[in-house]
């Protein structure tokens, strides 16, 4: 398996495509065996694409331990250096995006272009949803509880107009076919410890990358309102919103192109 040994523990990693150097950062949960991913769509047909398992996630170490935000930041600078990447573009989704913010401002020099997309800052400027308070919901009740939630459209009347729609956003939200895993439940419990500390805003301004902030309209997760704060605060930054809540780069097949195009320019 193609694995690096950084910040005392081995991250695991896939590569894909050729061009420019992009570091893809995943959000919540995030674990590379799950398809479709971020390697099956355009992204991995424009650039040379690395993506990992974040720490306690996947098939990366899980040690049980306090995680922090720089941590994940550090993590995934140790894993360019590995790659021998002086310098990348890097995507940031929703927890990724946290963790993004994190790199561009303990790494600056590591970034080239910038995409924050369904992400919060913390602090004043607002934080994502608390997931943490909801750790205790798995399967279907954590599914039914998220769904209106991820897309601020998709209400009780929605679910009831849209039975098998329905039906199936559960069914794909309940499941976690590695929940047994040996440190699985920890290392989850650790991201989400990280995550409800994260707070970047007074320190936005200092991010230094051409910044593409992307987000949902309906995302009930990266509040819309809080992508415009981060706009202002990031100089120079640029935001587009796209249809959809806070899974936009699968609702809106505009997104990630535009990512795309932003990253060329």
């Amino acid at each position: 398996m193609p694995t690096v040994h950084v910040n005392g523990l081995d991250i695991y990693f896939e590569r894909a495509g050729e061009g420019s150097p992009l570091l893809f950062i995943s959000g919540t949960g995030g674990d590379l065996r799950n398809k479709p991913n971020q390697f099956d769509g355009p992204l991995a047909r424009a650039f040379d694409l690395v993506s990992h398992d974040q720490r306690g996630l996947g098939r990366s170490g899980k040690p049980d331990r306090p995680y922090s935000m720089a941590d994940y930041a550090d993590d995934a600078a140790g894993l360019m250096a590995h790659l021998g990447w002086d310098q990348a573009h890097v995507v940031g989704v929703s927890f990724g995006g946290m963790v993004a913010q994190e790199l561009a401002l303990r790494h600056p020099a590591r970034i080239d272009r910038l995409v924050l997309a369904c992400t919060s800052p913390g602090g004043a400027g607002g934080a994502s949803y608390p997931f943490h308070e909801i750790e205790h919901l798995t399967g279907e009740a954590r599914a039914k509880h998220l769904i209106p939630i991820s897309d601020t459209r998709r209400d009780a009347a929605w679910a009831t107009a849209n039975p098998e729609t329905y039906a199936q956003l559960v069914a794909l939200g309940s499941a976690d076919p590695f929940a047994e895993e040996p440190g699985r439940r920890q290392g989850a419990h650790r991201q989400l410890e990280a995550r409800k500390d994260h707070d970047t805003w007074d320190r936005l301004g200092d991010i230094a990358a051409p910044t593409l902030i992307a987000a949902g309209r309906y995302d009930g997760v990266a509040l819309p309102e809080t992508q415009e704060k981060m706009a202002v605060r990031i100089p120079g930054a640029t935001l587009r919103f796209f249809e959809g809540g806070h899974l936009f780069m699968l609702q809106d097949r505009a997104a990630v192109p535009a990512m795309v195009e932003f990253l060329s320019g």
